[in-house]
């Protein structure tokens, strides 16, 4: 007769075996009923929504409802500069910082394609392939970077402060090249699908455009933004990062804060429908949604739908933010080259326009 602690042995190491072989599984239903049950609040934010007249104003450049447009020529554009920002955490000490890859890739060439811009920067510290652990290292190692090179402008900026908060890090750097230089910002998983033309002449004293988030409209995200140079708007939103513990907040001051800044002070900002550049959402079934296989049919509905709209899903869509932080394990870490050709989803649809024939 088996030892009592034995006998609890034998019954535990299956379950324990089980346990591990069934880990993802599990952790993807978890994660599924987290997201999805009626107490998520993630039916707020796919709410159904229509643009209202003053951000379809915003979307084609135009005075806001009772503003007074200004004479021809009076307001200069917002610069058709394009920033991102990419590789400030080292990928060779933290293998869950990323690096450039092809969805990179993908991102910065739909800059390229859709915007024509005057420029594109690219601030990085780390971006060489494979990682190096110096700070240093040639960023043409990276076979991607190879083939941006001659669209874009490299900007090396040195390792950060190793306790510094690196997601912080990033929102707090866009900002300060949007004061300083002015253009527009995009996270490297935001993808621009048409000419941001119209939306970069909003009259001033509107010197900052940035979308809603959530059907709902709960805050302004600062994924994908525009700005003039010198913008008090921005300076202010800057200002608020000192002395925070952003170990205690996620997204209050990259999508709340704005919204209550903007109510602060509306005359500063121009608001964009949700649907411009952060729809469909980050919400589990958005997610499906644009990464679902597509049989023939629907594949060349959409097909059609983005040709009739010159690049997007929508009317009003200029950009599409692809919400990595939700969609990375899923989808987004398993797509090719080969795999966006072939297989047709929403995204992949989407996307496929701004691959090179050699690929």
């Amino acid at each position: 007769m088996l030892p009592r602690n034995a006998y609890r042995l034998v019954v535990l190491m299956p379950a324990v075996v089980l346990a591990y072989m069934f880990s993802s599984y599990l952790y993807h239903v978890i994660d599924y009923v987290r997201q999805t049950n009626p107490l998520s609040g993630q039916k707020y934010i796919e709410l159904a929504f229509e643009a209202s007249d003053a951000e379809l104003a915003c979307l084609r450049g135009l005075a806001l409802p009772g503003e007074q447009p200004p004479p021809p020529g009076a307001t200069d554009p917002i610069p058709n500069i394009v920033h991102f920002i990419f590789g400030l955490k080292n990928p060779f000490d933290n293998p869950d910082a990323g690096r450039f890859d092809f969805l990179s890739y993908l991102a910065m060439r739909s800059a390229v394609v859709s915007l024509r811009p005057d420029a594109i920067h690219l601030h990085y510290t780390y971006l060489s392939e494979p990682p190096s652990p110096d700070a240093n290292a040639d960023p043409m190692t990276n076979p991607w970077i190879r083939r941006l090179a001659e669209h874009i402008t490299l900007v090396h900026h040195p390792p950060a402060n190793s306790t510094v908060q690196y997601a912080h890090l990033s929102d707090t750097m866009r900002l300060q090249f949007l004061l300083e230089q002015g253009g527009v910002y995009m996270d490297m998983d935001a993808f621009a699908l048409r000419p941001f033309d119209k939306l970069l002449a909003s009259p001033r004293p509107h010197d900052v455009v940035l979308g809603a988030e959530g059907g709902n409209r709960w805050g302004l995200c600062n994924a994908v933004m525009a700005a003039r140079a010198n913008s008090s708007f921005v300076a202010r939103w800057l200002a608020s990062y000192d002395h925070v513990d952003f170990s205690r907040e996620w997204n209050y001051h990259s999508v709340l804060l704005p919204k209550a800044m903007a109510e602060a002070h509306p005359h500063e900002v121009c608001r964009l429908a949700p649907d411009t550049f952060f729809w469909p959402t980050w919400t589990w079934r958005h997610v499906d949604w644009m990464h679902e296989p597509l049989g023939h049919e629907a594949a060349q509905y959409w097909a059609g739908e983005i040709a009739r709209h010159g690049g997007s899903l929508f009317d009003n869509q200029l950009a599409y933010h692809s919400w990595s932080q939700m969609a990375w394990d899923r989808y987004l870490k398993h797509l090719t080259p080969d795999v966006v050709r072939s297989s047709d989803t929403r995204f992949n649809l989407l996307v496929r326009q701004f691959m090179e024939d050699d690929l």
